[in-house]
């Protein structure tokens, strides 16, 4: 391409032309004089035309250019002021240098120029220094995109407000479908008259439709117990502002046995088709209600989960018509199988193992063979006692395997049961999970976002004391057979008493009636108690730790350990029990260092306070009453201060996840 801008000069090819008839116009002299003068008249006549007209020409180019040149320079100053787009040049120490007029809408003053860009906008200087190229900011009222040239020390900042309130629009107007579901109305009518039954419906419709009708709700109800409402993404965001109160005003509906009535939500949101809505609030509901019910779990498209309410304990079922299902449905899984194997958690504790001998007996009443998979370098001192004994027996011990072991012996046709917990990063093997397809979870926590992929069979009931009281219930309905000895039945019955801090908390009648069950069998209650005996050395720690503890507001009392001092996860959890003894404490928290370098926290709660939402904003875990969470990369100090900021959250807005 030629240079357009390059001055001109006369074309070399009319040189070599004149060149070449100069030569030939000497030979015409030579040969005929007179034709020679007629001819150099002519040749002198061309090159004066030629030498115009190129002059000419280089003219009319300079003058093009100049004109150019000059509407160029022009279109860029107006471009530079004049076009919509802020462009600031800032300095090193983030000065406004200098900046367009049309950045002067942005603010009250008549220029930024000389301002900090912390100024204009406090969400500007860390992605400078983070070196990102991009990062959208807030303006007053307006919504900016900012593209950032750090070398160049320069901003381009385009108006993004109204892409942003039609991006909002879409949003708010997207459908998002709940069901409602009446926790335990069957359990609460059951045995009621028509009348009183009239008027809790009618007590609990007149409730939902008043609030459906404040929030514009359409709602329908589809049975007795269950709800479908229909709303969009702005409703939904007013609903969580208000922390869903619907679920307090249904609790205070008091019925004539004095029990509360509680509602589960499962909502589905997300730009995605309405059958795909459909499912995911059927999850969500799912979820809720593996939960203990009484709560909101909200499910988007990219299954990220979201939590409300929670704030009781879930109500002990009435019937064992479950019980007796879920054990039937066990005796056919373990007859279909070629082996059992049976998995706790991560160092398990009494309820871990009893539940795993319990299970262990299922599969021998049923002639299967059958192990328990355990790490014998993951046992802590609260459980030690236990296995000690079991050692002894060597009838018992004999199905105890190591998790490489267990590896080797898994196949596609064997059965994997896994208690006590339901999260995959929890259990004692996880390679094994994806070993076979059929994976049995009997658990008595309240079910989290992570759980166990595709199992077969889930037997979760929150309301539960323990998984030692669940498989105790599943024992009693397996083949006439089966024989429980004095120390698997011992190791059950441990597993109850740890759980409900010998019978004080989260438990039910159906909690005594199985341990009447496993006292029957032979359980020896004396053996439980040197189980649960510690050394003194334990005692004297664990009583620093409770030393150390101080009341944080509202009856919260939060103890920590000493830097450079670790604890155990049973001692934190012991000195958290024993500060909910302790007068004017309703919940306790203790925090210490760990061996594996993180920081623990065992939280603990008499039950006005839900420590499980809290330690989930921890990552954490648990019960309405009894919660835990590890952290890594912090500090005692850094744990506190973020446990103290989620606990002021729960007091001051609620409790979500």
């Amino acid at each position: 391409m030629p240079n357009f801008f390059k001055k001109p000069t006369m074309s070399g090819h009319l040189w070599i032309i004149y060149v070449i008839s100069l030569v030939l116009l000497a030979f015409i002299w030579y040969y005929q004089w007179t034709l020679g003068m007629m001819m150099t008249l002519f040749l002198a006549a061309s090159i004066f035309y030629s030498v115009r007209t190129e002059q000419n020409m280089i003219n009319e180019t300079e003058e093009y250019i100049s004109t150019l040149s000059y509407r160029v320079k022009k279109v860029g100053e107006e471009a530079l002021l004049e076009m919509p787009i802020g462009i600031i040049l800032f300095s090193e120490n983030y000065k406004i240098e200098w900046a367009n007029p049309y950045m002067n809408r942005f603010s009250k003053d008549d220029t930024i120029v000389g301002k900090s860009l912390k100024q204009l906008s406090d969400q500007l200087i860390a992605p400078i220094k983070e070196d990102e190229s991009e990062v959208w900011i807030t303006v007053g009222d307006y919504k900016l995109q900012t593209i950032i040239k750090k070398d160049e020390r320069l901003l381009y900042l385009f108006d993004r407000t109204k892409q942003t309130e039609i991006h909002n629009l879409y949003k708010n107007e997207q459908t998002v479908l709940a069901i409602i579901f009446l926790d335990n109305y069957e359990e609460i009518t059951q045995g009621m008259d028509d009348t009183a039954k009239s008027h809790i419906n009618s007590q609990v419709t007149s409730i939902l439709n008043r609030w459906a009708g404040d929030y514009g709700i359409y709602l329908k109800r589809t049975s007795q117990e269950r709800f479908v409402a229909v709303m969009n993404q702005e409703i939904l965001k007013k609903l969580e502002k208000a922390k869903f109160e619907i679920l307090d005003d249904v609790r205070e509906l008091i019925t004539d046995q004095n029990v509360p009535l509680t509602l589960s939500f499962g909502i589905g949101v997300g730009p995605i088709s309405l059958p795909e809505l459909g499912e995911l609030s059927q999850s969500s509901l799912d979820l809720a209600l593996g939960r203990g019910g009484d709560q909101v779990a909200i499910k988007d498209d990219t299954g990220k989960v979201r939590f409300y309410g929670g704030k009781t304990n879930p109500m002990e079922k009435r019937t064992r018509v479950r019980a007796r299902v879920i054990s039937h449905a066990m005796k056919e899984l373990v007859q279909e199988s070629e082996k059992v194997l049976i998995m706790g958690h991560k160092s398990p504790d009494m309820d871990s193992v009893g539940a795993s001998i319990g299970i262990l007996k299922i599969a021998q009443a049923n002639d299967k063979k059958a192990a328990i998979v355990l790490d014998p370098d993951d046992i802590d001192t609260g459980v030690q006692r236990m296995i000690e004994e079991i050692e002894q027996d060597e009838e018992l011990w004999q199905y105890f395997i190591a998790p490489e072991d267990a590896l080797e012996m898994v196949t596609n046709d064997t059965l994997l049961v896994v208690v006590d917990t339901h999260k995959p990063s929890l259990v004692m093997e996880e390679k094994l999970l994806s070993k076979t397809e059929h994976v049995v979870v009997i658990d008595h926590h309240r079910r989290a976002e992570e759980f166990i992929s595709d199992p077969t069979l889930v037997y979760m009931e929150p309301y539960a004391s323990s998984t030692a009281e669940l498989v105790t219930e599943l024992l009693e309905y397996q083949p006439k057979k089966l024989k429980l000895s004095m120390l698997e039945s011992t190791a059950l019955l441990a597993g109850i008493i740890v759980d409900t801090k010998s019978f004080t908390l989260r438990t039910g009648s159906r909690t005594f009636d199985a341990a009447s069950y496993l006292r029957s069998k032979g359980a020896d209650t004396v053996q439980v108690q040197k189980f649960m005996k510690e050394d003194l050395d334990v005692y004297i720690r664990r009583s620093k730790l409770i030393e150390r503890a101080e009341v944080y507001r509202d009856g919260v009392a939060i103890s920590t350990g000493n830097k450079g001092e670790t604890y155990g996860p049973v001692i934190i959890a012991q000195a958290a029990d024993t500060l909910l003894t302790m007068s004017g404490v309703a919940s306790s928290f203790v925090i210490s260092e760990r061996k594996d370098k993180r920081i623990g926290i065992s939280a603990r709660s008499l039950g006005d306070i839900n420590v499980q939402v809290i330690m989930e904003r921890m990552n954490g875990g648990g019960h309405l009453t009894n919660a835990a969470t590890q952290l890594e990369d912090t500090t005692i100090e850094d744990a506190k201060a973020l446990l103290q900021d989620i606990i002021d959250e729960y007091f001051e807005g609620g409790d979500t996840e």
